[in-house]
């Protein structure tokens, strides 16, 4: 039943990518994703609520799942090119949904995507002693690291992805390891 059903979320997701590149995220209507699809309309509600949804699995499942082993084996630097270069090989469809803006905006959606991945990496790791700081929750650090990264990305987008994957990775380093005011001294 499971492989029925992850089948059908992929059908979805591809008639729903096609039909971005084409069209207005805002203007795609869940009777065209399914007829794309070749499934009737009530299958698209068995498995998500509307197309946000699925923009939302679509990051989680196409984007982020694939960086998890790496995360846990300690390759951020691996994990980010697997994210940029997955976002740049779809290019098209993340040119047109970062344009969502508003309730179900794209950078909303893919930042709690992303916090959500982050969370999940931080209480799998085993945390010895007390905290630095007490504010420094999972919650707070995911939120931080999630804000920071969903910037770079959808700036990354939004500029046309013309800089190279190892180079925005690089930039991205070089940023969220130095303080506000290293950065400023060495601009």
């Amino acid at each position: 039943m499971t492989g029925q059903k992850e089948t059908t979320d992929l059908l979805l997701a591809e008639s729903f990518k096609e039909l971005a590149c084409q069209q207005p995220i805002e203007k795609i209507t869940i009777k065209a994703i399914t007829d794309r699809a070749g499934v009737i309309r009530p299958t698209f509600y068995n498995h998500f609520q509307d197309k946000y949804e699925l923009l939302e699995w679509i990051i989680r499942t196409q984007v982020l799942e694939p960086t998890k082993p790496l995360i846990h084996a300690g390759m951020i630097d691996e994990a980010l090119k697997l994210i940029f270069t997955s976002v740049k090989k779809e290019g098209k469809f993340y040119q047109r949904a970062v344009r969502l803006e508003g309730q179900n905006s794209f950078e909303e959606i893919i930042r709690r995507c992303i916090e959500d991945a982050l969370l999940e990496v931080i209480h799998g790791k085993e945390h010895a002693g007390g905290r630095r700081h007490p504010w420094l929750t999972p919650e707070h650090i995911a939120q931080y690291y999630a804000q920071s990264m969903c910037f770079v990305v959808v700036s990354w987008i939004k500029s046309g992805m013309t800089v190279e994957t190892q180079e925005i990775i690089d930039i991205y380093n070089y940023i969220i390891t130095r303080s506000m005011m290293d950065v400023i001294e060495e601009l």
